[in-house]
């Protein structure tokens, strides 16, 4: 199974448009990881037939999105959230710990406008950027996770300015 993860888009829904016009064909599932509630209409209105799983961030006022949400992909199951609440400014211990008793073994997350790809102990976490405006140094970006039988695989894409 292939996931196209996206987070915090703020807005910019042409960008996010772009991602999904090239990414569409090869995804199974998409995710969005908040800080970009309306974004993702674009996507439900052109692609009416691929599954989005979303949360709320901490700038999607007034929204009705639950602020986490476990999903399975295969046998693998993934807590999402945006990762204010869950404090991943101050570290990734707690994160894992909600994971964890959701019986989950990958927690994505968004809230830093960090990229990570991390395997520790068994268990993934896994941040794509942000597609809008990166924080750390990067370019803009999103993320393809690939769940096969032979593992899982973390992938953060750089999004070109073209």
């Amino acid at each position: 199974m292939k996931i196209l993860v996206l987070s915090d888009s703020h807005g910019n829904r042409r960008v996010v448009e772009k991602v999904l016009d090239k990414m569409h064909d090869s995804c199974d599932m998409v995710i969005h990881l908040g800080d970009g509630e309306s974004d993702m209409d674009i996507v439900r209105e052109k692609y009416p037939d691929l599954p989005i799983e979303q949360v709320a961030g901490n700038c999607d006022r007034s929204s009705m999105l639950p602020s986490t949400k476990v999903v399975e992909a295969g046998d693998v199951k993934i807590y999402l959230c945006h990762g204010h609440i869950q404090g991943v400014k101050g570290g990734l211990g707690h994160l894992r710990e909600l994971a964890e008793m959701c019986g989950c073994t990958i927690a994505m997350f968004g809230h830093t406008h960090a990229r990570l790809e991390r395997y520790e102990e068994g268990f993934y976490f896994f941040n794509p950027g942000s597609v809008s405006m990166s924080h750390d140094g990067n370019p803009p970006s999103y993320g393809v996770v690939d769940i096969s039988p032979a593992g899982i695989l973390l992938n953060v894409v750089d999004i070109s300015r073209n």
